[in-house]
């Protein structure tokens, strides 16, 4: 229940704040070293394979090494310097769409000087890191 409470609410903020990201192009995660490891849409549908709202989906299980959701691993753990949850991360993941265009940094850090600074971003990112 508070996972589909969880993906209820992004999807309200991400279609209607705005409609800042629902104008967009398809927004994409990237982490790891060269930030070369997808990480999932996050604009696409909850019913997309590669949505990280989609929770049956590589990109939005909590079990999956290349998920946000999963706090465990590398991109969801509160204690990993390539992790969104970090809030001291150095090296979070990036958003680009599909022509490369640099929108921040995925991350709790405030500090990190490429932090993505859509509001509907950051609440939606600090109900994931919740676990």
């Amino acid at each position: 229940m508070k996972r589909f409470a969880v993906v209820t609410a992004t999807l309200f903020f991400l279609t209607n704040t705005a409609g800042v990201l629902a104008q967009t192009p398809k927004l994409m995660i990237f982490g790891g070293m060269g930030h070369r490891i997808y990480l999932g849409c996050l604009n696409c549908s909850q019913y997309a394979s590669d949505s990280v709202y989609n929770e049956y989906g590589h990109y939005g299980s909590p079990y999956s090494a290349d998920s946000v959701f999963n706090p465990y691993g590398e991109y969801g753990s509160p204690y990993s310097d390539e992790s969104a949850c970090d809030p001291y991360a150095n090296d979070p993941p990036v958003i680009v769409d599909q022509d490369g265009r640099f929108y921040g940094r995925l991350t709790l850090n405030v500090y990190h000087p490429q932090a993505s600074s859509n509001e509907s971003v950051l609440g939606w990112l600090a109900m994931v890191c919740r676990h």
